[in-house]
Parts: structure tokens; sequence; C-alpha cells
């Protein structure tokens, strides 16, 4: 039997979409309505406070969390959307979506790793 990546991949996908599920709706609230429309304190999500979130790291640790998991998730929806379209899920689909997901990991990690702690 030959081994397979699947279930690292799966397991992405699966905790993507619990996050987003749990905590992206909130998310959306709070950064798209709540505070711009005045619901909570205005400072709420001031640069000051959202940098001295980012510089901690558990702060560093969720951030970074939200922005991979979620972009694992919409990876692995992508490739089973490609393949409900018709477009065969192929090695060149699965180095596009899961590759995508992959720089975006990366390229959350610099700037969370520059900002310092």
């Amino acid at each position: 039997m030959r081994r397979s990546h699947a279930p690292i991949f799966w397991l992405l996908f699966g905790a993507g979409g619990m996050l987003s599920a749990l905590v992206g709706a909130m998310l959306v609230f709070i950064t798209g309505l709540a505070v711009p429309l005045g619901w909570l304190a205005p400072d709420l999500m001031s640069h000051a406070r959202m940098l001295a979130f980012a510089q901690h790291w558990l702060g560093k640790a969720f951030l970074f969390a939200v922005v991979m998991l979620f972009a694992w998730h919409a990876a692995h929806r992508l490739l089973c959307s490609l393949h409900d379209i018709g477009i065969h899920k192929g090695l060149a689909a699965k180095w596009s979506c899961y590759g995508a997901a992959a720089v975006v990991t990366l390229v959350a990690a610099v700037p969370l790793l520059r900002i310092g702690f």
C-alpha cells in the first residue's frame, strides 16, 4: 500500500474550516461593521493597539493561525471546486492550489517575525 500525503492536507483543510466557521464571521463583524459604525470603541482597532497585539507571542500565533489555516482551507476548497467544474485534479492543479497556500503562509510569517516581540 502506497503512503499518501492526503491526511496532512485534510487536517489543514478541516482546521481551517473549523476556524473560519467559529472565528471568521466574528472577525468580519468586528472589523467590517462594529468598529467602523461606532458600535465598539473607536480605539479598539487603533494602530498602536493592533501593533501591540501582533508583537505579543500569543497574538502572533493567533494571526498566523488564522491566515495560514484560512489559506489552506481555501486552497483545498478551490481544488475540489476545480474538480466539480470538470478540471481534473492533476499534479498541476494540486501544485497550484497548495503552492499558493504555502506562499500565503510564508508571506504571513515573514512580516509577523519582522515586527519583533
